[in-house]
């Protein structure tokens, strides 16, 4: 490779072209060993701000870095879909919510935040979706089961370790004014898959959600 070659463009089209996350190892490999990796953070770090007020954003997730759709953009890119992004209710958010913060969590904490009984088909639909799992049992009478958050939920949300949940306005049981927003990674045939942005507030008395 000759110094005519911008190495941040270099990143840039590979990381547009990639089908999933690259991590600071993987990106070294582009230019066989000749940059150190805090040279490649800070090409990373420069791409970040230079994409920061445009329709994508270069995010850092657990698995590496890639870039994703913003939020505001996903009622655009709806409307080139014929597919219907897939909704939650707020059972099934706040209960996600309430996981992510107090992980782990059992089905009885849960319970005991939100005050109504957990209806199994709510932890059905995360375990499938692939943002919660079983991650033990507690040593209490009945060993009931602990769950926890998953590395797709991470990558869904666009976060490098847990510790980059946005921080609650209050105590735990506040999680229900949590907002969760899913950014949409660009797929290798450069179509986006839109998710919805869903507020996690209090049941409505009214709602017909499963519960």
């Amino acid at each position: 490779m000759t110094n005519s070659i911008n190495y941040d463009i270099v990143v840039e089209a590979t990381l547009l072209a990639s089908p999933q996350p690259l991590g600071i190892d993987a990106l070294g490999k582009l230019f066989n060993g000749t940059l150190k990796p805090n040279q490649i953070r800070e090409i990373l770090e420069n791409l970040k701000e230079f994409w920061n007020t445009r329709g994508l954003r270069l995010v850092e997730t657990a698995q590496g870095w890639s870039f994703q759709t913003t939020p505001a953009m996903h009622v655009f890119l709806a409307r080139l879909s014929d597919q219907k992004p897939p909704k939650y209710s707020r059972a099934v958010m706040e209960t996600l919510a309430i996981i992510a913060y107090r992980q782990p969590a059992t089905r009885g904490d849960i319970e005991e935040i939100r005050g109504v009984a957990v209806n199994p088909n709510v932890l059905r639909q995360l375990e499938e979706r692939g943002w919660i799992e079983e991650v033990g049992r507690r040593d209490t009478p009945g060993r009931p089961t602990l769950f926890g958050t998953t590395q797709t939920f991470l990558d869904d949300l666009g976060l490098k370790t847990l510790s980059d949940l946005p921080a609650l306005p209050g105590a735990l049981p506040e999680v229900r004014e949590f907002e969760l927003n899913f950014p949409d990674p660009i797929n290798a045939d450069g179509k986006e898959h839109v998710e919805d942005t869903v507020a996690v507030s209090a049941p409505d008395a009214a709602s017909s959600d499963p519960r």
